[in-house]
């Protein structure tokens, strides 16, 4: 691979307001090996000159929670996402299905909770569309499946099935099951008879999601929710060449059968390495501490307060959960909790200040996805602890989510508590992400809900929660060196200088001097990642 030059722009250290800017820079074997005048003097040599046309060269985008599988699986399905209403859905659903004969079972995703009351979606809705086939569709927030009555016949969930442990099945007043079901342990219900999607159609979705985010300026992502058959779909995916972005996995442990599990992500772990692909890793353990406030599941300190008596569901015993955190951290893998609720939160720090006194002192990274709600008493501890908060920024508005679930859930006093991103900013690490498919993985409109608290329309006005917004400089850093760091890469691939191995993104304009909605009109002409060109 020979040398690259890069001139007619400005070229960004990083995208702090005092950053280092540069006219040009030389990178050979993805290395800076020169910047302005130095750079210009290998012009002649190089294998590859880029003008920038006046653009800016910067350090590539990350997405420190996603889940790229997921999207790109809901490519292959029936296309709900963009759906604004039930009969919208039904109409989609039974177009795709006609469409697609030879499937058994239908798989879909995501549709908008918010669309009925309570996000509580009825089984013969479905029905209407295709009666004689399961059909399966992930609710946006990924926790909630809705499913036809074919595929709760097949998985045998009617009015004897018992509550299972860590799930929740709505009902009829009759008994019989709604058509919802929430968290892994309902879910799970369905794993018994259902094909699940094949080897070949993971990889496919590797390859659409990977493409799409190199597309958009992002050079490494947290896969944050990895199972056993997600492996070979991504090691497949890295021999055939098809990854277009660098992709950590998080093994996701199970609370009812976490030790069994320990010798299969050693064994993942030691795969991944022998292939040694730079573009893949498999360095992280995934721990879903709670739920989500929106169906209840997230555990919170004091009762829900729309359901007297009720404070969510934790995902696991204290005690299991402190002694696989011990072991997994002993084995040298990197903890990613997700805590929505106040009392995740305190749990998933009590555990990290477990395993520190319990494991010794070490530079072990642990990240905390998504908190959403923290007790106050509880922000001083991620730095005691060297905790990354992994933000979702699009989440800090008053969209419909937050409006017709959320804050009905939590009260008033609770809403002022939501995301904390600039106190957490200012005495913490912070990274960003987006839990696509969950939300979108552009990170544009993230970094303006993160400097606005609005919505895209601009409201309300001061926007929501004002006191935790922060720089437009802030929320670049967070979405690039803050992701870096969470990766461990901030001495490698954090600034762009000579001797480090910078991911590299092309945007048309420089970021940090555009009103923050304006953003979204930024484009992304370029990306790089380990050295060679993927967008």
């Amino acid at each position: 691979m020979g040398a690259t030059v890069f001139v007619n722009g400005t070229v960004l250290s990083s995208y702090r307001a005092d950053a280092h800017e540069s006219r040009a820079v030389a990178v050979d074997d993805g290395r800076i090996v020169g910047l302005d005048a130095d750079a210009l003097a290998l012009r002649d040599a190089a294998d590859e000159v880029v003008d920038l046309a006046g653009g800016v060269l910067a350090p590539a985008f990350g997405d420190g929670h996603a889940h790229p599988i997921l999207g790109g699986l809901e490519k292959l399905g029936p296309q709900v996402r963009g759906c604004s209403t039930v009969a919208e859905i039904v109409t989609c659903v039974k177009d795709w299905a006609d469409g697609h004969p030879e499937q058994e079972w239908i798989y879909g995703g995501s549709y908008d909770a918010a669309l009925v009351p309570e996000g509580l979606f009825d089984a013969r809705w479905l029905d209407d569309a295709v009666l004689d086939r399961p059909v399966v569709l992930r609710a946006w927030d990924y926790h909630t499946v809705w499913v036809n009555s074919e595929a709760l016949r097949r998985a045998g969930i009617n009015a004897d099935t018992p509550e299972p442990p860590l799930g929740r099945i709505p009902r009829r007043p009759d008994g019989t099951p709604l058509g919802i079901l929430q968290e892994p342990g309902a879910v799970d219900l369905l794993r018994p008879v259902e094909p699940g999607r094949t080897t070949e159609e993971r990889v496919e979705a590797i390859r659409l999601a990977t493409a799409e985010y190199s597309a958009l300026g992002v050079a490494w992502i947290q896969d944050a929710w990895v199972e056993p058959a997600d492996v070979d779909a991504y090691l497949i995916a890295a021999e055939r060449a098809l990854l277009c972005a660098r992709v950590n996995l998080a093994l996701r442990a199970d609370p009812l059968r976490w030790r069994d599990q320990v010798p299969d992500f050693i064994d993942i772990r030691r795969r991944v390495e022998e292939l040694a692909d730079p573009l893949l890793t498999a360095a992280t353990v995934k721990i879903f501490v709670d739920g989500i406030v929106e169906n209840r599941t997230a555990a919170l300190l004091a009762d829900y307060n729309d359901v007297v008596g009720d404070r969510g569901l934790p995902n696991w015993d204290a005690t299991q959960l402190a002694e696989a955190a011990v072991v997994f951290d002993r084995l040298g893998f990197q903890l990613h909790l997700h805590a929505i609720g106040d009392a995740a939160c305190r749990t998933s720090l009590d555990i990290f200040e477990h395993v520190e006194r319990t494991n010794g002192p070490r530079d072990r990274r642990p990240v905390i996805a998504h908190v959403q709600l923290a007790d106050p008493a509880d922000l001083p501890r991620f730095a005691a602890l060297g905790v990354t908060a992994n933000f979702e920024p699009l989440w800090a508005q008053l969209d419909p989510v937050m409006v017709g679930l959320t804050l009905p859930r939590l009260g008033p006093e609770r809403e002022q508590l939501q995301y904390p991103i600039r106190t957490l900013l200012e005495t913490a690490h912070i990274s960003f992400g987006s839990d696509w498919p969950v939300s979108d993985n552009d990170w544009r409109p993230g970094i303006a809900t993160a400097v606005t608290r609005q919505t895209a329309d601009r409201v309300p006005a001061a926007g929501w929660t004002p006191a935790q917004r922060i720089p437009i400089t802030e929320a670049l850093e967070a979405y690039s060196f803050g992701v870096t760091r969470q990766a461990f890469a901030d001495a490698t691939r954090g600034t762009l200088r000579p001797g480090t191995a910078p991911d590299l993104v092309w945007l048309d304009h420089d970021p940090r001097r555009r009103d923050p909605h304006d953003i979204r009109s930024i484009r992304v002409l370029g990306t790089w990642v380990a050295g060679t060109r993927r967008a």
